[in-house]
Protein backbone atom coordinates (compact mmCIF):
# COMPACT_ATOMS: atom_id res chain seq x y z
CA UNK A 1 0.00 0.00 0.00
CA UNK A 2 1.31 3.44 -0.91
CA UNK A 3 2.48 5.59 1.98
CA UNK A 4 0.70 8.90 2.52
CA UNK A 5 4.02 10.74 2.03
CA UNK A 6 4.59 9.19 -1.40
CA UNK A 7 5.01 11.85 -4.10
CA UNK A 8 4.58 14.58 -1.46
CA UNK A 9 6.98 17.47 -1.00
CA UNK A 10 8.21 17.54 2.61
CA UNK A 11 10.41 20.21 4.14
CA UNK A 12 12.34 19.05 7.21
CA UNK A 13 13.56 21.83 9.48
CA UNK A 14 16.63 20.84 11.48
CA UNK A 15 19.33 18.32 10.56
CA UNK A 16 19.64 16.68 13.96
CA UNK A 17 19.31 12.91 14.43
CA UNK A 18 15.50 13.12 14.19
CA UNK A 19 15.64 15.10 10.96
CA UNK A 20 18.14 12.71 9.40
CA UNK A 21 16.05 9.67 10.36
CA UNK A 22 12.86 11.18 8.95
CA UNK A 23 14.62 12.24 5.75
CA UNK A 24 15.83 8.70 5.15
CA UNK A 25 12.35 7.29 5.79
CA UNK A 26 10.63 9.88 3.59
CA UNK A 27 12.99 9.27 0.67
CA UNK A 28 12.38 5.55 1.09
CA UNK A 29 8.60 5.96 0.64
CA UNK A 30 8.95 8.19 -2.40
CA UNK A 31 8.68 11.71 -0.98
CA UNK A 32 10.56 14.70 -2.38
CA UNK A 33 12.66 15.89 0.59
CA UNK A 34 14.06 19.33 1.28
CA UNK A 35 16.16 19.82 4.41
CA UNK A 36 16.64 23.28 5.85
CA UNK A 37 18.94 24.15 8.74
CA UNK A 38 20.03 27.49 10.18
CA UNK A 39 23.59 26.19 10.39
CA UNK A 40 26.04 26.45 7.51
CA UNK A 41 27.54 23.68 5.41
CA UNK A 42 30.78 24.00 7.37
CA UNK A 43 28.97 23.62 10.69
CA UNK A 44 27.02 20.59 9.42
CA UNK A 45 29.90 18.74 7.78
CA UNK A 46 29.54 15.52 9.82
CA UNK A 47 25.74 15.41 9.54
CA UNK A 48 25.84 16.03 5.81
CA UNK A 49 28.21 13.09 5.35
CA UNK A 50 25.58 10.83 6.96
CA UNK A 51 22.95 11.72 4.34
CA UNK A 52 25.28 12.05 1.35
CA UNK A 53 23.62 9.04 -0.30
CA UNK A 54 20.13 10.59 -0.17
CA UNK A 55 18.62 12.53 -3.11
CA UNK A 56 17.60 15.52 -0.98
CA UNK A 57 17.68 19.27 -1.58
CA UNK A 58 19.54 21.34 1.01
CA UNK A 59 18.78 24.90 2.09
CA UNK A 60 21.35 25.90 4.71
CA UNK A 61 22.00 28.99 6.80
CA UNK A 62 18.35 30.13 6.68
CA UNK A 63 14.68 29.08 6.72
CA UNK A 64 13.28 31.17 3.81
CA UNK A 65 9.50 31.51 3.52
CA UNK A 66 9.81 30.50 -0.14
CA UNK A 67 10.21 26.90 1.10
CA UNK A 68 6.49 26.88 1.89
CA UNK A 69 5.37 27.86 -1.60
CA UNK A 70 4.89 24.33 -2.97
CA UNK A 71 5.20 22.29 0.21
CA UNK A 72 2.71 19.62 1.31
CA UNK A 73 4.23 18.78 4.70
CA UNK A 74 6.53 20.53 7.17
CA UNK A 75 8.43 18.43 9.71
CA UNK A 76 10.37 19.93 12.60
CA UNK A 77 13.17 18.44 14.64
CA UNK A 78 13.27 18.83 18.42
CA UNK A 79 15.47 21.92 18.29
CA UNK A 80 13.00 23.89 16.12
CA UNK A 81 10.21 25.56 18.16
CA UNK A 82 6.65 25.08 16.97
CA UNK A 83 6.08 28.81 17.52
CA UNK A 84 8.93 29.87 15.22
CA UNK A 85 7.73 32.27 12.48
CA UNK A 86 8.08 29.85 9.56
CA UNK A 87 6.24 27.05 11.39
CA UNK A 88 3.44 29.42 12.34
CA UNK A 89 3.24 30.55 8.72
CA UNK A 90 2.93 26.90 7.67
CA UNK A 91 -0.02 26.51 10.02
CA UNK A 92 -1.57 29.72 8.65
CA UNK A 93 -1.34 28.32 5.11
CA UNK A 94 -2.94 25.04 6.13
CA UNK A 95 0.23 22.98 5.61
CA UNK A 96 0.49 19.81 7.68
CA UNK A 97 3.09 20.16 10.48
CA UNK A 98 4.56 16.98 11.95
CA UNK A 99 7.70 15.35 13.37
CA UNK A 100 9.43 11.97 13.15
CA UNK A 101 7.91 10.55 16.34
CA UNK A 102 4.34 11.32 15.25
CA UNK A 103 4.95 9.86 11.79
CA UNK A 104 6.30 6.73 13.46
CA UNK A 105 3.31 6.52 15.80
CA UNK A 106 0.86 6.78 12.89
CA UNK A 107 2.47 3.82 11.11
CA UNK A 108 3.87 1.31 13.56
CA UNK A 109 2.17 -2.12 13.61
CA UNK A 110 3.55 -2.79 17.11
CA UNK A 111 2.07 -2.00 20.54
CA UNK A 112 3.51 1.26 21.88
CA UNK A 113 4.18 2.18 25.48
CA UNK A 114 4.80 5.93 25.72
CA UNK A 115 6.68 7.55 28.61
CA UNK A 116 7.15 11.23 29.39
CA UNK A 117 7.82 13.40 32.42
CA UNK A 118 10.01 16.24 33.59
CA UNK A 119 12.38 13.79 35.29
CA UNK A 120 12.97 10.04 35.33
CA UNK A 121 11.69 9.17 31.88
CA UNK A 122 14.94 7.72 30.53
CA UNK A 123 15.47 5.45 33.54
CA UNK A 124 11.83 4.35 33.45
CA UNK A 125 11.97 3.75 29.69
CA UNK A 126 15.12 1.63 29.95
CA UNK A 127 13.77 -0.42 32.87
CA UNK A 128 10.38 -0.97 31.21
CA UNK A 129 12.20 -2.21 28.13
CA UNK A 130 14.17 -4.72 30.24
CA UNK A 131 10.95 -6.01 31.80
CA UNK A 132 9.47 -6.81 28.39
CA UNK A 133 12.75 -8.24 27.11
CA UNK A 134 12.77 -10.59 30.10
CA UNK A 135 9.58 -12.18 28.72
CA UNK A 136 11.33 -12.99 25.43
CA UNK A 137 9.13 -10.59 23.48
CA UNK A 138 10.93 -8.57 20.79
CA UNK A 139 11.24 -5.10 22.27
CA UNK A 140 12.28 -1.80 20.72
CA UNK A 141 13.45 1.03 22.99
CA UNK A 142 14.00 4.51 21.60
CA UNK A 143 12.46 7.87 20.77
CA UNK A 144 13.95 10.72 22.73
CA UNK A 145 16.77 8.35 23.68
CA UNK A 146 18.83 6.19 21.36
CA UNK A 147 17.91 5.88 17.73
CA UNK A 148 14.72 7.52 16.37
CA UNK A 149 12.23 4.67 16.10
CA UNK A 150 11.18 5.55 12.57
CA UNK A 151 14.57 4.15 11.50
CA UNK A 152 13.40 0.65 12.53
CA UNK A 153 9.81 0.91 11.35
CA UNK A 154 10.26 -1.38 8.33
CA UNK A 155 11.34 -4.33 10.50
CA UNK A 156 8.72 -4.00 13.25
CA UNK A 157 5.93 -6.57 13.49
CA UNK A 158 2.50 -6.67 15.17
CA UNK A 159 3.73 -8.89 18.02
CA UNK A 160 6.55 -6.52 18.97
CA UNK A 161 6.49 -4.03 21.82
CA UNK A 162 7.83 -0.47 21.52
CA UNK A 163 8.94 1.52 24.58
CA UNK A 164 9.06 5.12 23.45
CA UNK A 165 10.49 7.98 25.51
CA UNK A 166 8.92 11.29 24.51
CA UNK A 167 9.90 14.88 25.25
CA UNK A 168 7.62 17.89 25.42
CA UNK A 169 9.20 19.11 22.16
CA UNK A 170 8.03 15.97 20.38
CA UNK A 171 4.62 15.82 22.04
CA UNK A 172 3.57 19.40 21.33
CA UNK A 173 2.62 18.30 17.78
CA UNK A 174 0.99 14.97 18.63
CA UNK A 175 -2.53 14.08 17.54
CA UNK A 176 -2.35 10.38 18.50
CA UNK A 177 -1.67 8.72 21.87
CA UNK A 178 -0.19 5.31 22.74
CA UNK A 179 -2.56 2.71 24.22
CA UNK A 180 -0.42 2.55 27.36
CA UNK A 181 1.30 5.74 28.49
CA UNK A 182 2.84 7.33 31.57
CA UNK A 183 3.35 10.90 32.70
CA UNK A 184 5.83 10.51 35.55
CA UNK A 185 5.73 14.09 36.83
CA UNK A 186 5.30 17.66 35.65
CA UNK A 187 7.65 20.24 37.14
CA UNK A 188 9.05 23.43 35.60
CA UNK A 189 11.33 22.64 32.67
CA UNK A 190 12.07 24.03 29.20
CA UNK A 191 10.22 27.25 30.02
CA UNK A 192 12.63 29.07 27.72
CA UNK A 193 10.96 27.08 24.92
CA UNK A 194 7.36 26.72 26.11
CA UNK A 195 7.18 30.20 27.76
CA UNK A 196 4.95 29.11 30.68
CA UNK A 197 3.89 26.05 32.66
CA UNK A 198 0.47 25.91 31.03
CA UNK A 199 1.97 25.46 27.56
CA UNK A 200 4.54 22.96 28.83
CA UNK A 201 1.83 20.93 30.59
CA UNK A 202 -0.40 20.97 27.51
CA UNK A 203 2.44 19.59 25.40
CA UNK A 204 3.06 16.76 27.87
CA UNK A 205 -0.65 15.95 28.07
CA UNK A 206 -0.84 15.01 24.38
CA UNK A 207 0.60 11.62 25.30
CA UNK A 208 -2.78 10.92 26.98
CA UNK A 209 -5.23 13.27 25.26
CA UNK A 210 -6.09 10.96 22.36
CA UNK A 211 -6.42 7.71 24.31
CA UNK A 212 -9.64 5.67 24.45
CA UNK A 213 -11.57 4.01 27.28
CA UNK A 214 -9.74 0.74 26.48
CA UNK A 215 -6.32 2.30 27.12
CA UNK A 216 -4.23 2.77 30.28
CA UNK A 217 -2.72 5.97 31.71
CA UNK A 218 -0.08 5.69 34.44
CA UNK A 219 0.25 8.76 36.69
CA UNK A 220 1.94 9.74 39.94
CA UNK A 221 -0.36 10.18 42.92
CA UNK A 222 2.38 12.28 44.57
CA UNK A 223 2.71 14.86 41.78
CA UNK A 224 0.37 17.90 41.60
CA UNK A 225 0.53 17.87 37.81
CA UNK A 226 -1.20 14.48 37.71
CA UNK A 227 -4.57 16.02 38.56
CA UNK A 228 -4.67 17.87 35.24
CA UNK A 229 -3.44 14.80 33.36
CA UNK A 230 -6.20 12.67 34.85
CA UNK A 231 -8.81 15.09 33.53
CA UNK A 232 -7.32 14.92 30.02
CA UNK A 233 -7.52 11.17 29.44
CA UNK A 234 -10.59 8.93 29.09
CA UNK A 235 -8.40 5.86 29.79
CA UNK A 236 -8.19 3.68 32.88
CA UNK A 237 -5.90 5.55 35.30
CA UNK A 238 -3.39 3.59 37.36
CA UNK A 239 -1.32 5.51 39.91
CA UNK A 240 1.97 5.03 41.73
CA UNK A 241 3.00 6.54 45.05
CA UNK A 242 5.46 6.58 47.93
CA UNK A 243 3.00 8.43 50.14
CA UNK A 244 -0.43 6.88 49.64
CA UNK A 245 -2.03 3.46 49.48
CA UNK A 246 -3.33 3.08 45.92
CA UNK A 247 -6.49 1.20 44.89
CA UNK A 248 -5.32 0.55 41.30
CA UNK A 249 -1.59 0.86 40.79
CA UNK A 250 1.63 0.68 42.83
CA UNK A 251 2.45 1.83 46.35
CA UNK A 252 5.04 1.45 49.12
CA UNK A 253 4.09 -0.31 52.34
CA UNK A 254 6.31 -1.98 54.96
CA UNK A 255 9.32 -1.15 52.75
CA UNK A 256 7.83 -3.29 49.97
CA UNK A 257 6.59 -2.20 46.55
CA UNK A 258 3.05 -3.49 46.07
CA UNK A 259 0.99 -3.72 42.89
CA UNK A 260 -2.78 -3.91 42.80
CA UNK A 261 -5.39 -4.06 40.04
CA UNK A 262 -8.25 -3.04 42.30
CA UNK A 263 -8.99 -6.63 43.29
CA UNK A 264 -5.76 -8.45 44.08
CA UNK A 265 -2.53 -7.08 45.56
CA UNK A 266 0.93 -8.61 45.50
CA UNK A 267 4.45 -7.64 46.57
CA UNK A 268 6.92 -6.96 43.77
CA UNK A 269 10.12 -6.47 45.77
CA UNK A 270 11.66 -4.87 48.84
CA UNK A 271 12.82 -1.33 48.16
CA UNK A 272 16.37 -2.30 49.13
CA UNK A 273 16.44 -4.77 46.22
CA UNK A 274 16.45 -1.81 43.82
CA UNK A 275 20.11 -1.30 42.85
CA UNK A 276 19.62 2.40 42.03
CA UNK A 277 20.07 5.16 44.60
CA UNK A 278 17.35 7.59 45.63
CA UNK A 279 13.65 7.67 46.43
CA UNK A 280 12.97 9.02 42.96
CA UNK A 281 14.18 5.71 41.55
CA UNK A 282 11.63 3.82 43.67
CA UNK A 283 9.00 5.86 41.84
CA UNK A 284 10.63 5.01 38.51
CA UNK A 285 10.48 1.29 39.37
CA UNK A 286 6.81 1.59 40.36
CA UNK A 287 5.96 3.32 37.08
CA UNK A 288 7.86 0.76 34.98
CA UNK A 289 6.16 -2.12 36.81
CA UNK A 290 2.72 -0.63 36.23
CA UNK A 291 3.36 -0.16 32.51
CA UNK A 292 4.60 -3.73 32.21
CA UNK A 293 1.77 -5.14 34.33
CA UNK A 294 -0.80 -3.32 32.20
CA UNK A 295 0.35 -5.37 29.20
CA UNK A 296 0.61 -8.72 30.98
CA UNK A 297 4.29 -8.94 31.98
CA UNK A 298 4.66 -11.44 34.84
CA UNK A 299 6.11 -10.89 38.30
CA UNK A 300 9.32 -12.84 37.75
CA UNK A 301 10.18 -10.97 34.55
CA UNK A 302 9.74 -7.67 36.40
CA UNK A 303 11.80 -8.84 39.37
CA UNK A 304 14.58 -10.13 37.12
CA UNK A 305 14.75 -6.79 35.28
CA UNK A 306 14.87 -4.82 38.54
CA UNK A 307 17.67 -6.98 39.94
CA UNK A 308 19.73 -6.72 36.75
CA UNK A 309 19.20 -3.02 36.11
CA UNK A 310 22.32 -0.95 36.77
CA UNK A 311 20.94 2.33 35.48
CA UNK A 312 21.71 4.32 32.36
CA UNK A 313 24.59 6.55 31.40
CA UNK A 314 24.92 9.99 32.97
CA UNK A 315 22.32 9.26 35.69
CA UNK A 316 23.92 8.90 39.12
CA UNK A 317 26.67 6.96 37.36
CA UNK A 318 29.70 6.15 39.50
CA UNK A 319 32.61 7.03 37.23
CA UNK A 320 35.45 6.15 39.54
CA UNK A 321 36.66 5.98 43.13
CA UNK A 322 39.96 7.87 43.53
CA UNK A 323 41.74 8.11 46.89
CA UNK A 324 38.53 7.34 48.75
CA UNK A 325 36.48 9.91 46.79
CA UNK A 326 33.51 8.89 44.64
CA UNK A 327 33.07 10.80 41.38
CA UNK A 328 29.42 10.58 40.26
CA UNK A 329 28.06 11.68 36.88
CA UNK A 330 24.47 12.95 36.88
CA UNK A 331 24.79 15.16 33.82
CA UNK A 332 21.12 14.38 32.99
CA UNK A 333 20.19 16.70 35.88
CA UNK A 334 19.28 19.60 33.60
CA UNK A 335 16.69 21.15 35.93
CA UNK A 336 16.86 22.17 39.61
CA UNK A 337 14.44 19.40 40.66
CA UNK A 338 16.65 16.76 39.07
CA UNK A 339 19.69 18.15 40.86
CA UNK A 340 17.81 18.09 44.17
CA UNK A 341 16.88 14.43 43.60
CA UNK A 342 20.55 13.64 42.96
CA UNK A 343 21.65 15.44 46.15
CA UNK A 344 18.99 13.62 48.17
CA UNK A 345 20.37 10.28 46.96
CA UNK A 346 23.51 10.63 49.11
CA UNK A 347 24.26 10.76 52.82
CA UNK A 348 28.00 11.29 52.29
CA UNK A 349 29.61 14.76 52.33
CA UNK A 350 29.09 16.36 48.91
CA UNK A 351 31.10 18.56 46.61
CA UNK A 352 28.53 19.64 44.03
CA UNK A 353 29.43 20.73 40.49
CA UNK A 354 26.57 22.92 39.24
CA UNK A 355 25.89 25.32 36.40
CA UNK A 356 25.40 25.32 32.66
CA UNK A 357 22.68 27.34 30.91
CA UNK A 358 19.39 28.42 32.49
CA UNK A 359 16.02 27.44 30.98
CA UNK A 360 14.03 30.05 32.94
CA UNK A 361 13.92 27.70 35.90
CA UNK A 362 12.96 28.38 39.53
CA UNK A 363 16.06 27.94 41.71
CA UNK A 364 14.97 28.92 45.25
CA UNK A 365 14.32 25.36 46.47
CA UNK A 366 17.61 24.23 44.94
CA UNK A 367 19.49 26.99 46.77
CA UNK A 368 17.91 26.02 50.08
CA UNK A 369 18.77 22.33 49.66
CA UNK A 370 22.33 23.06 48.55
CA UNK A 371 22.86 25.46 51.45
CA UNK A 372 21.67 22.88 53.95
CA UNK A 373 23.18 19.73 52.49
CA UNK A 374 26.33 20.39 50.43
CA UNK A 375 29.83 20.89 51.89
CA UNK A 376 31.25 22.69 48.86
CA UNK A 377 29.74 23.84 45.58
CA UNK A 378 31.75 24.57 42.45
CA UNK A 379 29.80 26.66 39.94
CA UNK A 380 30.62 26.77 36.22
CA UNK A 381 29.18 27.97 32.94
CA UNK A 382 26.67 30.72 32.16
CA UNK A 383 24.68 30.08 35.35
CA UNK A 384 27.67 30.44 37.65
CA UNK A 385 27.24 34.07 38.69
CA UNK A 386 23.45 33.81 39.12
CA UNK A 387 23.69 30.72 41.32
CA UNK A 388 26.53 32.21 43.35
CA UNK A 389 24.44 35.27 44.18
CA UNK A 390 21.49 33.10 45.14
CA UNK A 391 23.59 30.87 47.39
CA UNK A 392 25.24 33.85 49.06
CA UNK A 393 21.79 35.28 49.81
CA UNK A 394 20.93 31.95 51.47
CA UNK A 395 24.18 32.05 53.39
CA UNK A 396 23.12 35.07 55.41
CA UNK A 397 20.09 33.18 56.71
CA UNK A 398 21.66 29.75 57.06
CA UNK A 399 24.87 29.27 58.99
CA UNK A 400 25.27 25.72 57.67
CA UNK A 401 26.19 26.93 54.20
CA UNK A 402 28.68 25.46 51.75
CA UNK A 403 31.91 26.93 50.60
CA UNK A 404 31.23 28.49 47.19
CA UNK A 405 33.67 28.54 44.29
CA UNK A 406 33.07 29.81 40.77
CA UNK A 407 35.08 28.84 37.70
CA UNK A 408 34.60 29.20 33.96
CA UNK A 409 34.48 25.61 32.73
CA UNK A 410 33.74 22.04 33.70
CA UNK A 411 37.45 21.25 33.32
CA UNK A 412 38.34 23.81 35.99
CA UNK A 413 35.47 22.62 38.20
CA UNK A 414 36.72 19.02 38.26
CA UNK A 415 40.31 20.05 38.99
CA UNK A 416 39.22 22.33 41.85
CA UNK A 417 36.86 19.74 43.32
CA UNK A 418 39.55 17.04 43.24
CA UNK A 419 42.02 19.28 45.05
CA UNK A 420 39.45 20.01 47.78
CA UNK A 421 38.01 16.49 48.14
CA UNK A 422 38.68 14.34 51.21
CA UNK A 423 38.32 10.55 51.59
CA UNK A 424 34.63 9.75 52.07
CA UNK A 425 33.44 12.68 49.94
CA UNK A 426 31.28 12.44 46.82
CA UNK A 427 32.08 14.77 43.94
CA UNK A 428 28.70 15.01 42.24
CA UNK A 429 28.11 16.46 38.78
CA UNK A 430 24.43 17.43 38.99
CA UNK A 431 24.44 20.71 37.04
CA UNK A 432 20.77 21.72 37.24
CA UNK A 433 21.28 23.71 34.04
CA UNK A 434 21.23 22.74 30.39
CA UNK A 435 24.48 21.84 28.66
CA UNK A 436 24.14 24.09 25.61
CA UNK A 437 26.46 26.84 26.83
CA UNK A 438 29.42 24.53 26.23
CA UNK A 439 28.24 21.11 24.97
CA UNK A 440 25.95 19.75 22.28
CA UNK A 441 23.87 17.89 24.89
CA UNK A 442 23.96 16.50 28.43
CA UNK A 443 25.57 13.25 27.30
CA UNK A 444 28.52 15.11 25.76
CA UNK A 445 28.91 16.95 29.07
CA UNK A 446 28.80 13.63 30.93
CA UNK A 447 31.38 12.11 28.62
CA UNK A 448 33.67 15.08 29.23
CA UNK A 449 33.24 14.63 33.00
CA UNK A 450 34.18 10.96 32.69
CA UNK A 451 37.27 11.86 30.72
CA UNK A 452 38.33 14.51 33.23
CA UNK A 453 37.85 12.14 36.17
CA UNK A 454 39.78 9.33 34.49
CA UNK A 455 42.57 11.77 33.72
CA UNK A 456 42.82 12.48 37.47
CA UNK A 457 43.71 8.85 38.06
Amino acid sequence: MQDELSDKRIVIFGLARQGKALARFAVGVGAKVIISDMRTEEQLRGSLDEIADLPVELVLGEHPLSLLSTTDVVAISGGVPADSPIVQEAYRRGITVTNDSLEFMKRTPSTVVGITGSAGKTTTTALTGLMFQATGRRTWVGGNIGQPLISDLATMEPGDIVIQELSSFQLELWTKSPPVAAVLNVTPNHLDRHKNMAAYTRAKSNILRFQTHQDVAVLSADDPGAEYMERVTPARVRKFSLEHRISDGAFLSDEQIWLTDGKDSWSLCHKDEIPLRGRHNILNVQAAALLADSLGVGKEAMRSAIRDFSGVEHRLELVRMINGVQYVNDSIATAPERAIAAIDSFTEPLILLAGGRDKDMVWESWAGIVSARVRQVVLFGELGRQLEEMLRDCKTANEQSPQIFRVKSLDEAVILASSNARPGDVVLLAPGGASFDAFVDFSARGEKFRQLVNDLA
